[in-house]
Order: structure tokens, then C-alpha cells, then sequence
């Protein structure tokens, strides 16, 4: 027969056991991850200039912000997810546009990723510190692409990033499929769990406001 000592330590192991994976996991409000971008050695050899491109992801309530540096051409996302408002800037060359997305546009384009699907598979590594399990993304025209994501820090604002609506935690890895087929990386090299300034959300001055139709034709 156990002494009453004794089983109050066997109690309180299996309530530390318990709780573990319980503390582990943490839901936030504020994060800025940190990315180096891997192109398709096919576009690496034809455009050299891309080489050590990076992405910064901000997160701040209903707000987010996307940036990626191509070096020489940089895209600004601002997301609102509570007015259904998005905003891209480009800066090419130092040309400078500015596009707003109408709510309606918006909205639409949230209905094609709210339909791609994640399944887990069985490989796991450590990224940024954090331990991610992959997933196998499926997305509307049946395009798929690999993604290793985090259940340890779970972002409150689930529009944060569209691309990751229905995947269960935030990823610190993961392809991006272009438009000719091949396939960009985007791997997490710091997370930074901080207040992220309210400035960082600010639209920038010296952008010139054109249409969708418009910078369609400047990107090709």
C-alpha cells in the first residue's frame, strides 16, 4: 500500500506530465518571423540578383503585414482582417505603385484558399527553435506544396496570412508555388514574439495608387 507521501509525489508527477504539453503551446497576438527566401536554381541562373532574398511576417491583432525583398523588387502586403482590407505596394526599380483591394475582391480571394486542405504527415524537425511537423498543402487547382509548421505558438488572427487559413499552427517552412509550376522556399531563420510597433502597419508615403489591371501589366 502506497504511504500518503508517496502518493501525493506519484500525483503531483502525472499533473506535471499532464500539464507540459498544455504550457508548451501559447496562443499570441504579436509576432514578426523572419524568412530567406530559396528560388528555383532555374531562376537563380537566369536572374542572379534574386540571390539572398528574404520575407518578414508581422502580426498584430487583425493586422498583419507581408514583405518581401527581391533585392531589386519588393512587395508590402498590408492585411486588415477586421475591414477585409488588403493594400500592396511595389517597389520596382524605385518606381513606387500603390493597390487597394475592395472588399468584395477580397473576399473572393478568401474563398479560393479558404478551400485548400493540409494533411499531416509523419516528419518532424526543428526550426527557428520551434519543433514542426510537415504537412502536404492542397490547394484549389490541385497544385500541392510541402509546409513544416508550429502548434507551440498559435496566432489569434487566423486571416493573418491567406495562404495558411486552415493549417493548425503558424509555419516556419514552406513552398510557394509560381506561376510557371516551380517552387519558392521560404524558411524561418528568427521568431521574434515582441509588440510589434502599430507604425509597422502605416501606409508608407511616395506610392503612386494604380489598379489591379495596371500592375498586372507591370508584372508581366
Amino acid at each position: 500500500m502506497l504511504k500518503l507521501s508517496q502518493f501525493w509525489v506519484l500525483l503531483a508527477a502525472c499533473i506535471t506530465g499532464l500539464a507540459t504539453p498544455l504550457q508548451a503551446q501559447r496562443t499570441i497576438s504579436d509576432a514578426r518571423i523572419e524568412y530567406k527566401l530559396e528560388l528555383p536554381p532555374e531562376q537563380l541562373q537566369m536572374e542572379a540578383m534574386f540571390a539572398g532574398s528574404s520575407m518578414t511576417q508581422y502580426i498584430r491583432g487583425n493586422l498583419s503585414r507581408i514583405d518581401m525583398n527581391f533585392n531589386v523588387v519588393n512587395y508590402i502586403y498590408l492585411i486588415n482582417a477586421q475591414t477585409e482590407g488588403l493594400i500592396t505596394l511595389l517597389d520596382n526599380h524605385g518606381d513606387k505603385y500603390l493597390i487597394r483591394t475592395d472588399k468584395k475582391s477580397y473576399e473572393e480571394d478568401m474563398k479560393r484558399f479558404q478551400s485548400t486542405t493540409f494533411t499531416d504527415q509523419a516528419e518532424t524537425r526543428e526550426i527557428a527553435g520551434f519543433k514542426c511537423r510537415k504537412a502536404i498543402g492542397k490547394m484549389q487547382d490541385g497544385s500541392t506544396f510541402d509546409v513544416y509548421y508550429t502548434v507551440d505558438i498559435i496566432p489569434e488572427n487566423r486571416f493573418y496570412n491567406r495562404r495558411f487559413l486552415n493549417l493548425k499552427g503558424i509555419p516556419l517552412e514552406y513552398e510557394i508555388v509560381m506561376k510557371s509550376g516551380s517552387k519558392m522556399k521560404a524558411v524561418a531563420t528568427k521568431v521574434d514574439l515582441s509588440p510589434v510597433p502599430m507604425s509597422v502597419f502605416d501606409v508608407p508615403k511616395g506610392y503612386r495608387e494604380i489598379t489591379a489591371d495596371e500592375l498586372k501589366k507591370i508584372r508581366g
